[in-house]
């Protein structure tokens, strides 16, 4: 993943991708919003998940609001002003319509920084995942039980991983280490762990990334439907 430049950045988490990668898209990018200006930095993965080509255009607020789906867009508004005044870490669970005019479901997460003298938050950072394509499964999965193929089993893996590498910030090899844990404690196949995880982020309904301390839980003690 090709990072915003962020010098001194408080971490919230990092990348994506490699155990069973081989060279796909991270679905993981990291984006940053000067709140005295206005000006977001966006990853090339951004750029790519609002259909556009890295430095294709300029990112802007009215810009990102207007890719968001109309049933979604005034709840996306209302959590960035609210993150804009108290700088406490956010998160959402929203539809975009990229620049191809291709509906996309992403999951947000970031938090403010505080200038140190003045208290007041000075700007917004964080990452998108892109959980599309998990989203499209969990709804197959709810009309149907037949097995995913073995390239669509292969891309929620990936998904899980990047959800565990921006909860946790760790690199993809350990963030694929911590699935292989937890489906050796549950005793079952390491993709119904990532299937069930990513069911927590893009579940229908789901409109809120969940806490560092509900994936602890999933993880210690996997639940997977039967």
């Amino acid at each position: 993943m090709n990072p915003v430049p962020t010098p001194d950045e408080p971490t919230i988490v990092d990348d994506a991708e490699e155990v069973l990668a081989g060279g796909s898209r991270s679905p993981v990018g990291r984006y940053r919003l000067d709140l005295s200006t206005g000006e977001w930095a966006w990853s090339d993965e951004v750029y790519v998940m609002h259909g556009f080509e890295p430095g294709e255009v300029v990112p802007t607020t009215p810009l990102l609001l207007s890719h968001k789906h109309p049933d979604d867009r005034a709840r996306v508004d209302g959590v960035l002003r609210q993150a804009a005044e108290s700088g406490q870490p956010f998160s959402s669970v929203h539809r975009i319509v990229d620049a191809r005019g291709e509906a996309r479901t992403l999951a947000v997460t970031g938090q403010g920084h505080r200038d140190p003298e003045s208290g007041g938050v000075t700007e917004l950072f964080g990452y998108y995942i892109d959980v599309t394509e998990s989203q499209r499964e969990a709804a197959a999965r709810d009309a149907t039980a037949s097995i995913r193929a073995s390239a669509e089993r292969r891309a929620v893996i990936e998904q899980a991983k990047g959800v565990l590498m921006v909860v946790y910030g760790v690199e993809e090899e350990e963030a694929f280490d911590r699935l292989r844990e937890a489906s050796n404690a549950a005793n079952v196949a390491v993709r119904e762990i990532a299937v069930t995880l990513v069911h927590l982020i893009s579940g229908p309904g789901i409109t809120v990334f969940p806490t560092r301390e509900a994936i602890d839980a999933f993880l210690a003690d996997p639940v997977v439907p039967g």
